[in-house]
């Protein structure tokens, strides 16, 4: 019998990216919704403000900014923690870890900047 041939570092990269595994998915899309919603309310302040309208504590865009990256994290994360359960062989049976928090918290950090790029260098100078 011959030995399958070797993938190249590409191809097994394009492959990963086509198949992830189930955590892994379910943590950047836990993150992602989080940070859609929460990106668009922060938009939608931001252009409130330039339109000149009077909010109440005046400009809190900074504080708001922080907030946001706060939430999607904090969010992004519980909500990876109760959707990412770890695998047993008994069905029914749901066992979940403080990993499935954690990998939450790490997917959150370069979804909170992507997100946060799109909306204020994409999407806010094309309806300015």
């Amino acid at each position: 019998m011959t030995e399958p041939r070797p993938r190249s570092w590409l191809k097994v990269r394009l492959r990963q990216a086509r198949n992830p595994p189930p955590p892994i998915f379910r943590a950047v899309v836990a993150n992602l919704s989080v940070a859609v919603v929460g990106g668009l309310a922060l938009l939608a302040y931001d252009v409130l403000l330039s339109h000149g309208t009077a909010l109440p504590g005046g400009d809190l865009r900074t504080a708001l900014g922080a907030l946001y990256v706060l939430v999607v994290m904090v969010v992004g994360s519980v909500v990876t923690y109760l959707w990412v359960e770890l695998p047993t062989g008994a069905s029914g049976v749901r066992r979940r870890s403080w990993w499935s928090g954690f990998l939450g918290l790490i997917a959150s950090l370069p979804i909170v900047y992507l997100v946060l790029v799109v909306i204020f260098q994409v999407i806010r100078p094309l309806i300015s």
